[in-house]
């Protein structure tokens, strides 16, 4: 038989949606500390620290392929 549970309460997803958007300005943070030297920057903004902390590292490596490539 199975369970059924309510769904997260809208509390816990703003927290977590906020944890996520820390989590990726941060990830943008270090990456523009480190790749200054080779003219590359993300600017940190809500959207670019919602793709990053969403998808991580390979949001990082996303932002920055889009900026180096597609934006120049």
């Amino acid at each position: 038989m199975a369970s059924i549970t309510a769904p997260a309460s809208p509390l816990k997803f703003t927290g977590i949606l906020f944890v996520k958007l820390a989590t990726g300005a941060l990830f943008l943070f270090l990456l523009n500390s480190f790749s200054g030297d080779y003219g590359l920057h993300v600017p940190i903004n809500f959207v670019t620290s919602a793709v990053a902390g969403i998808l991580g590292v390979a949001g990082v490596a996303a932002l920055a392929v889009i900026q180096l490539w597609l934006i120049g």
